[in-house]
């Protein structure tokens, strides 16, 4: 996994808790928390870090990786602006994921593993959202959704219709979006 990753981890948890909670996961985790953007990192590091959150938080793995998406999202909109100036709705940015983000990314932080993501537009304005990835983070992806439906000035309502979590061979989302209140 990429360092951008462990980066905007550090900054979403130092933001909402402090540097004391962010050492105190490292150490828990046994991790040093050296990484780098561009440096590579072994996906059991996240795995470590989600689990003691976790725990520390009293909340579910998939209940941290998806406040993790979300909350890292503004950080992504101030770094990357370009990639959603073009858009209106999350729907819009959503769908752009696979061919102009990740192929952008893969650009910035060469050899970064991105998760494939296939989508189906559906008539009520929703989105049915395939997510491909072994690191079986489609908690994380459903927060970066919510992430961007904030930033848009909507709410994203998930349905897992489908997870590897699960057994499933794919996660299957079912996504509507909704104006904000």
């Amino acid at each position: 996994m990429k360092g951008i990753v462990f980066n905007l981890l550090e900054e979403v948890v130092v933001q909402h808790h402090g540097e004391d909670v962010w050492d105190s996961l490292l150490d828990a985790a046994g991790l040093n928390g050296n990484y780098t953007s561009l440096g590579g990192y072994p996906d059991e590091d996240m795995g470590k870090l989600v689990a003691v959150a976790a725990t520390a938080l009293n909340i579910s793995a998939i209940d941290v990786q998806r406040w993790f998406g979300r909350q890292a999202m503004p950080l992504l909109v101030a770094r990357y602006p370009t990639f959603f100036a073009p858009h209106q709705t999350t729907r819009t940015f959503v769908v752009s994921v696979n061919n102009i983000i990740h192929p952008e990314v893969r650009k910035v932080y060469p050899g970064a593993d991105v998760p494939t993501f296939d989508f189906a537009l559906l008539d009520d304005g929703g989105l049915l959202m395939g997510y491909h990835s072994p690191r079986r983070l489609c908690a994380l992806a459903e927060g970066f959704v919510e992430g961007a439906a904030d930033h848009f000035h909507e709410t994203a309502e998930a349905e897992h219709l489908e997870c590897m979590h699960r057994g499933d061979p794919k996660c299957l989302v079912k996504i509507a979006f909704r104006q904000a209140a």
